[in-house]
């Protein structure tokens, strides 16, 4: 497969040709990573529809539309598209003689639906015996469950701490969006990438309730904890559990997020101006942080003040004394705010269909291999005829192609 003339910038990974059979929002991500680091990631998608997430938005205006998805726009910068009828013989063809020149495979359909085209590793290896191959499925390529269907809640309450997540005395809740999607598409680009420095042929397996059972989000240390002790993982009723001031407050201009318990207690009078009340000694009683009255009655006092201030005001006097806290942003406050503006973090990216568009930017800076978006998430099927032109095929033949639907 040859590199795009396109891609004019050298990024950390531009020597990596990357075959990309992926959907949604996980293996997307995996790919997405790659590619704006340097990778030249070609995009396979099926004719006439494309990728799901190219349906599910959000839209610009409401209005749905195949190529202004916000999610594809955004889990697609740097690639090329090519549309292909995996089901035909001729498309597996194709495929097969792409892989002859690529170091990557990188597939999230269910186990075994690479086996039905003709174009599993095993079948791969021998066309590429250097290629990596990375799987992404719910439950991993093997075992009882790999046959499974799953939804990002659904790994997030088998494989997460959800259990702990929510009120007391109501059903768990799971983290906004899709945490564990993308989480687990940062894991595979990264397994990705340890396979191909290993230099040598190797078929990744990721399990989304993999990536949960051994991610950081509390998991590991609730399940440490479960199995020294035998206890699970409770919800609380209030924030007392934590001290107080602890959780979400209102304030003048929305909401901010202060962790002022406990040991951060008096820091938290500082802030408040020491008001005569707030000094007494009851409040700095070894029980004090967890007796639900007192919290009541401090709220008394700090909703009072906190209303009288905006959500940066209070972020800032919060850092002058060291307490724990930040403004409940919205996306307009975050993109907007001057410190990731310099930074670069939101790049505007022009699309022919969806306009200029501000996007989330890089998570990591490296000084000498610069991310950059050398183009826009392609257009459904964008790159097809230069692809195939690459590997011979005549404007003549392509036009039969796409006449039957394979392209």
């Amino acid at each position: 497969m040859q590199k795009s003339a396109e891609q004019e910038h050298e990024g950390a990974l531009s020597d990596l040709r990357v075959l990309d059979f992926t959907h949604y929002i996980a293996g997307p991500y995996a790919t997405k990573l790659l590619a704006d680091y340097g990778a030249d990631v070609l995009k396979v998608e099926r004719p006439g529809s494309g990728d799901g997430a190219r349906r599910i938005g959000p839209f610009p205006r409401d209005v749905p539309h195949l190529e202004k998805s916000g999610t594809f726009l955004h889990l697609n910068t740097n690639k090329r598209s090519l549309t292909l009828n995996l089901k035909s013989s001729e498309g597996q063809d194709i495929v097969k003689q792409l892989v002859e020149n690529v170091d990557v495979v990188v597939e999230s359909f269910r186990p075994g639906q690479m086996g039905s085209y003709g174009i599993d590793y095993e079948i791969l290896r021998t066309i590429n015996p250097k290629i990596v191959m990375t799987s992404i499925s719910n439950f991993g390529q093997t075992g009882p469950y790999k046959d499974f269907k799953a939804s990002d809640i659904i790994i997030y309450g088998m494989g997460g701490e959800m259990y702990s997540t929510g009120l007391e005395d109501r059903e768990p809740l799971k983290l906004g969006e899709h945490v564990v999607l993308y989480q687990a598409g940062a894991i595979a680009a990264t397994a990705t990438l340890g396979a191909v420095f290993a230099d040598g042929s190797q078929h990744v397996d990721v399990s989304l309730m993999e990536t949960q059972i051994g991610s950081i989000d509390r998991r590991m240390s609730m399940l440490l904890a479960y199995q020294y002790n035998g206890e699970i993982s409770k919800r609380s009723a209030t924030a007392t559990a934590g001290g107080y001031p602890n959780g979400v407050f209102i304030c003048q201009d929305g909401y901010v997020q202060v962790a002022g318990g406990r040991n951060y207690f008096d820091r938290v009078v500082v802030m408040m101006g020491a008001p005569d009340v707030l000094l007494e000694e009851r409040w700095y009683t070894p029980e004090a942080q967890y007796d639900p009255e007192l919290e009541d009655e401090f709220n008394t006092y700090f909703i009072p003040w906190c209303l009288e201030r905006t959500k940066r005001e209070i972020w800032h006097v919060a850092q002058e004394v060291g307490v724990l806290s930040a403004p409940i942003n919205a996306a307009s406050d975050f993109v907007g705010d001057s410190e990731f503006q310099k930074r670069g973090a939101f790049p505007e990216i022009e699309h022919p269909f969806a306009g200029d568009l501000t996007y989330p930017g890089r998570p990591f800076i490296m000084n000498e291999s610069p991310w950059c978006i050398r183009r826009p998430a392609p257009l459904l099927g964008q790159h097809t005829d230069e692809v195939l032109c690459s590997l011979g095929y005549t404007e003549g033949k392509i036009g039969l192609l796409r006449e039957q639907g394979i392209v």
